[in-house]
């Protein structure tokens, strides 16, 4: 399954978001009990199950919606969910704690510990830039972000969702044409810590980085464009953000 923001549940989560970061807490969990109540698959319940755990006020209201939110991960058992893991395990282990139950807490940590760095995904992955490559060309670390002019990146990043390496070219400095390429990653990956568990859970749109080159070894041409305008205002948005990028 693929994430996408234009999913209805997920375009409930991310008004839900907004509905918390303005100080809005009842109009937000309103917002995730409707997304769950319209979630139509195990990914979209999974989604909106994590909200919901987050808002509860109390360690046993919080451990049913975690445990829910586990459950329809086992379910789906791919890589939109299985970075969500480690943070999953962790977070009912808390609870067992709070609640007084040491025994169940400990398991659940050694649980976390069991799937973390525990990246599976095969791909096949795409890297997204304006620059004019060939096959069999290597991409490396060392550049400035797209996103933060000052800062030159320690990683090479990439993704296994085609449409947003096709985001990624249309966000990317320079003049030259909007490029797809497909990589081969020459050494260990990582999820990139700049999305997962940030705003969704786990790493639903399958973003990687690494310190090892990536080869060149083809390019697509079709991919799900957005429009301009929706482009420039997310341009906008990364231009006044005051996040720091993890490099």
């Amino acid at each position: 399954m693929e994430f996408s923001p234009a999913n209805h549940i997920v375009k409930l989560c991310l008004q839900g978001m907004d509905m918390e970061e303005k100080g809005k807490p009842e109009e937000a969990g309103k917002l995730f009990l409707q997304a769950w109540n319209e979630a139509t698959d195990d990914f979209e319940k999974f989604t909106a199950a994590h909200y919901i755990a987050r808002q509860q006020a109390n360690a046993t209201d919080k451990l049913k919606w975690l445990q829910t939110g586990l459950q329809l991960a086992l379910n789906i058992n791919d890589d939109t969910v299985n970075s969500a893991l480690p943070n999953l395990y962790r977070n009912i282990a808390k609870c067992y704690e709070e609640m007084g139950d040491p025994n169940n807490a400990t398991k659940n940590y050694n649980l976390t510990a069991a799937v973390a760095n525990n990246t599976t995904d095969k791909g096949p992955f795409y890297h997204g830039t304006r620059a004019d490559l060939q096959v069999g060309d290597l991409l490396t670390a060392g550049r400035l972000s797209n996103y933060h002019p000052d800062v030159i990146m320690n990683h090479i990043y990439f993704t296994a969702m085609v449409n947003g390496a096709g985001f990624a070219a249309a966000l990317a400095k320079g003049n030259g044409a909007e490029r797809v390429y497909i990589v081969e990653p020459l050494g260990a990956f990582e999820n990139d810590p700049n999305v997962t568990d940030k705003k969704f859970p786990g790493n639903p749109t399958r973003s990687y980085r690494t310190k090892e080159p990536l080869k060149i070894v083809g390019e697509v041409t079709e991919w799900v464009r957005l429009a301009p305008e929706q482009i420039q205002q997310f341009k906008e948005k990364l231009a006044s953000s005051k996040g720091e990028i993890i490099n």
